[in-house]
């Protein structure tokens, strides 16, 4: 997590500086037959994909000291639909289903056929992920994200994305033709007549690597207050980062200089409910389990089912950029032992308990009877099923004492737009022909999720990011030498 407010001044796709070099001019120190830019949920799971060709090396390289990127910072939860979890758990739905969600969210504002396939592949990819890998997923059935007309997320253990990327390394290292580099930052694509050709990379000692393919992982530019406040709303651009430092826009910029098309741009993914002061991630699932927001005034300003991304704004724009989370012992109980950032949360001291409203209201800092007056109004509507004043009707249930809350802000996570792909992860141009040789997937690639922050559903990011990941190293795999 980081605020930006130190970073030094980032490029932005206006920028003079070449960061695509001619291989004419190039002398490669090493070679590889697939290369990875990136260890986030992108990268690792396209090293995989591609490592299961025996007779390829495939190599990684991550800038940071640690892999993961912004999938260890989230909760590891992969969205697919038709998968043997959901029929053992006697839930009957088609990817068709998870399309239709996806595309409603975004106001059919997405590629439909590109978020078809990625639904269609996502049962590919669990089952894979699972069978092949050995990875710990389970099926998520105690709770839905906003606007999940099923229980379809696969969680690790936990439901903490650490621990998914914690196997994911593990796999990959016990893998004799794949390698893993961190503090190996890419800086420059290597091309020859448009085609790609390799990289440079490094931090201390600069080399060039030949590559068969490249597969530009880099996630999308969230961390990068300059990209952001080119191409997010105002609102969004100066609020506090919860993402990985990584996150540049490095390869969106490498691609677009080749030639690669842009779309979606100004998308991204936010959240409503960081804490205030400790930085913890109080998980969504206290609202979707009953809990409510208001604001310094102790009044309630909008729906919080429509998403925590869209919210995130809403409490962006209240005063000081701050709202006051209020929910009951039975959503704590209930959460606690569940959710690994939860009880994260708990243990740095975020919540606070009272026996009355007005009494929790008082320490928090929010008005005592309006708070009151709101938890009443809601809670009469929950009683006579009916939408109560911001016209809220999923994810409810009466607040009953003892109440807890937190102060929270809302924040930018990732974005959700940059190179236009294929159904194979390719890069495309504007005319719709292929970058040769280059893939791009995760927050690098276009996303699912239309424009702004409203379109995004719960899921999108690690759909792109494991979805296209695979389809970047199975065909850069297959396709090798082509």
């Amino acid at each position: 997590m980081s605020s930006l407010d130190t970073e030094p001044q980032r490029r932005t796709l206006d920028d003079a500086s070449a960061e695509v070099v001619s291989a004419d001019e190039v002398e490669f120190d090493v070679e590889t037959d697939v290369l990875i830019a990136g260890a986030g949920g992108c990268g690792l799971t396209a090293t995989l994909a591609a490592c299961e060709n025996e007779d390829l090396t495939v190599t990684l390289l991550e800038k940071s000291d640690e892999v993961g990127g912004n999938a260890a910072l989230s909760t590891g939860m992969i969205p697919a639909a038709g998968t043997r979890f959901q029929r053992e758990a006697g839930i009957e739905e088609e990817p068709a289903d998870m399309a239709r969600d996806i595309l409603e969210k975004n106001g059919h504002e997405a590629d439909a056929e590109l978020v078809q396939h990625l639904c269609e592949h996502s049962v590919e990819l669990v089952h894979w992920l699972v069978d092949d890998w050995d990875l710990s997923l389970h099926l998520v059935d105690d709770f839905k994200y906003p606007k999940h007309s099923e229980y379809r997320m696969h969680a690790p253990p936990g439901r903490n994305g650490e621990h998914l990327v914690a196997e994911m390394r593990d796999r990959i290292e016990s893998r004799a033709n794949a390698e893993l580099l961190t503090n190996t930052p890419v800086t420059k694509l290597v091309a020859k007549d448009g085609a790609v050709e390799g990289v440079v990379a490094g931090s201390v000692r600069e080399e060039a690597i030949r590559a068969g393919k490249v597969i530009l992982a880099t996630d999308g530019f969230a961390g990068n207050r300059e990209m952001v406040r080119a191409y997010c709303e105002a609102d969004i651009a100066d609020a506090l980062y919860y993402g990985s430092d990584g996150n540049t826009g490095d390869g969106i910029r490498w691609g677009a200089e080749l030639g690669g098309a842009l779309a979606s741009m100004d998308a991204f993914q936010g959240h409503a409910t960081v804490v205030s002061g400790t930085g913890a991630l109080s998980t969504y699932a206290v609202v979707m389990n009953g809990g409510i927001l208001v604001n310094a005034d102790g009044e309630r300003f909008g729906n919080e089912s429509k998403g925590y991304s869209e919210f995130a704004v809403d409490v962006v724009r209240q005063p000081d950029g701050v709202a006051y989370e209020i929910f009951d012992e039975r959503i704590f109980e209930r959460l606690q032992g569940e959710f690994d950032d939860f009880d994260r949360a708990i243990e740095l001291g975020s919540y606070t308990s009272a026996d009355t409203v007005e009494a929790l209201a008082t320490e928090l800092g929010c008005a005592p009877e309006a708070t009151r007056d709101a938890v009443e109004s809601y809670n009469a509507a929950v009683e006579t099923e009916e939408p109560d004043e911001v016209g809220r009707t999923d994810g409810r249930n009466v607040l009953s004492p003892p109440f807890y809350g937190t102060e929270v802000t809302g924040s930018l996570f990732h974005t959700q737009g940059g190179l236009v792909v294929d159904e194979h992860a390719r890069v495309l141009r504007e005319d719709g022909s292929t970058v040769d040789n280059l893939y791009a997937g995760g927050g690098t690639a276009t996303g699912i999720s239309g424009h702004g922050a409203d379109g995004y559903l719960s899921g999108n990011g690690l759909t792109t990011a494991m979805g296209f990941g695979r389809l970047a190293g199975l065909h850069a795999a297959r396709s090798f030498g082509e």
